[in-house]
């Protein structure tokens, strides 16, 4: 879609409307939009099966791209009221056989009436069917291009913003974040890992960088990260190493699989000890958060 918009070279607001209708099945398997763009830019020339289409087919250069232009040309060639024409239509995009095979009877039938040539008609209601079945309706294509400006707009002047919450509209899928990631490092971005002291579970940006969310890390859920948040809250300060965090957090939430996935992460890369001493510690970590659960539930102090 990227590359179409390319060849494309859209100037107004119609071109992304034509852009988010031709990257379909239909325009796509027979190369409309290849025609499209070499009529859009003059290299080809730009043609009607019968005059009465130009006033219906001039903004896209002569390619039914709509459903509205084939119900236009079901009343202005087969003398369809709009009502017929939008029956036809819906059979059209749902493949009912039945009634297209009777509706085409009629629109030839009314083709031959206002003195088109049969074969001309035949032509276009084949072409009609084609796309009829693939077609977007141009309002809801036209509501996918103002979607496509204004995020466009926002990638083009906000993108560690932007790039931050895509990525937590996706953050349960791995493969889409993967994905995302190249987008960002694409973009010239930064990326950091989460921050055990900084926890939160949706994507956000810190200085121009987009800082990892914990809630797209496997095996951390938003109950642990829940945890974390209120228990740093408590303490008011950070954690300052892997014990002090296991000796106040509910290790039956935030428990060894969690504790795992945040060291793998790098959650807990400003704590002292790398991720292997981290990951080598963690049982001992784990015993002495225990322990020391036991302890204040029993009114025990060291």
């Amino acid at each position: 879609m990227q590359e179409l918009a390319r060849k494309m070279q859209p100037t107004c607001w119609g071109d992304i409307t034509a852009i988010c209708a031709l990257y379909r099945p239909g325009p796509l398997g027979a190369d409309m939009d290849k025609v499209y763009v070499e009529r859009k830019h003059g290299r080809l020339k730009v043609e009607y099966k019968d005059p009465v289409l130009e006033p219906i087919l001039e903004d896209t250069y002569g390619v039914i791209l709509y459903q509205e232009q084939v119900m236009q040309i079901a009343s202005a060639m087969g003398g369809f009221t709009m009502g017929q024409a939008d029956t036809l239509r819906k059979a059209m995009g749902k493949k009912k056989m039945e009634m297209m095979a009777e509706m085409k009877v009629q629109f030839l039938a009314g083709a031959e009436e206002l003195g088109f040539a049969k074969r001309v008609a035949v032509e276009i209601y084949e072409e009609m069917e084609f796309f009829a079945q693939y077609g977007f309706n141009k309002s809801h294509s036209a509501a996918y291009a103002l979607l496509s400006i204004q995020t466009a707009w926002l990638k083009a002047h906000h993108p560690a913003e932007f790039m931050a919450a895509t990525m937590t509209t996706e953050m349960r899928k791995s493969e889409r974040i993967t994905q995302l990631i190249d987008e960002v490092k694409a973009l010239g971005l930064g990326i950091c890992p989460p921050d055990i002291n900084r926890p939160r579970s949706e994507f956000g940006v810190r200085e121009g960088e987009i800082v990892f969310g914990m809630g797209a890390v496997k095996g951390v859920g938003s109950a642990a990260i829940d945890i974390i948040a209120a228990c740093r809250a408590e303490l008011d300060r950070d954690f300052t190493d892997m014990f002090d965090m296991c000796e106040n957090v509910d290790l039956q939430k935030v428990n060894r699989k969690v504790m795992e996935g945040l060291i793998n992460a790098g959650a807990m890369d400003r704590l002292p000890g790398d991720r292997r001493q981290l990951s080598a510690n963690l049982d001992r970590a784990l015993a002495f958060g225990q322990q020391a659960a036991r302890d204040r539930a029993g009114g025990q102090a060291s």
